[in-house]
């Protein structure tokens, strides 16, 4: 495939990761855009277009993750994650289903477990990510028949890079897989939704099992 990277202020990383599309066989290009700007997402959807001539797939997957305690929570972090979080991802989809129209077209977006479970430290971003889940159910049926909308709800494949070695082990004893995941994982989910024709309006966790623990 031809991917479009986009990326706010991990630019090194955006580029690595075009590089490993390139190496693979497909066309990387990275795309800078600070999507805590609503009006953001217009011209990210369309500079993709100007590159590739068309916009097939969407992969929401651009968030933030603060840790915040209840009596932590400031406007500040509330506004910064539902920005990301939520709000990005809405104006993201809507742009992106203006371009794919009639053609059609398949959205995914990257929700969390959190968005499942209840985490007392992470109140805000659980509810952010709550809202993800029912905005793919909401859009998959507004969009539908043409352009079908999924997410994903990852558990622990990627953690913070402030945990240490008695985290990881925590949380793979207590997983009923016992084993923690990989981006490899996300990515299988990704493919299948990509070619699941019949499928819309779902969420797929991706937890070891966590959610029935």
């Amino acid at each position: 495939m031809r991917v479009a990277v986009h990326y706010h202020a991990s630019a090194e990383g955006a580029v690595q990761t075009a590089a490993e599309i390139d190496a693979s066989g497909g066309e990387g290009w990275t795309v800078a855009a600070d999507l805590r700007d609503p009006n953001a997402a217009a011209p990210l959807m369309q500079a993709v277009v100007d590159r590739f001539g068309a916009l097939d797939v969407l992969v929401n997957s651009a968030a933030i993750m603060l840790r915040t305690p209840l009596e932590s929570v400031t406007p500040h972090d509330w506004d910064e994650m539902f920005a990301i979080n939520l709000r990005a991802p809405f104006f993201c989809a809507r742009a992106a289903a203006h371009i794919m129209g009639e053609r059609g077209g398949v959205i995914i977006n990257i929700a969390d477990l959190a968005g499942l479970e209840t985490w007392p430290a992470y109140i805000p971003h659980g509810i952010t990510k709550a809202g993800v889940l029912q905005m793919t159910r909401a859009m998959a049926r507004a969009l539908a028949p043409s352009i079908r909308v999924n997410a994903i709800a990852p558990g622990a494949v990627l953690l913070p890079e402030s945990w240490g070695t008695d985290d990881a082990e925590h949380l793979a004893r207590t997983t009923p897989l016992k084993r923690l995941g990989s981006p490899a994982d996300v990515v299988q989910a990704v493919i299948y939704l990509l070619q699941a024709d019949y499928v819309t309006g779902e969420t797929i966790v991706v937890d070891g099992g966590r959610h029935i623990r």
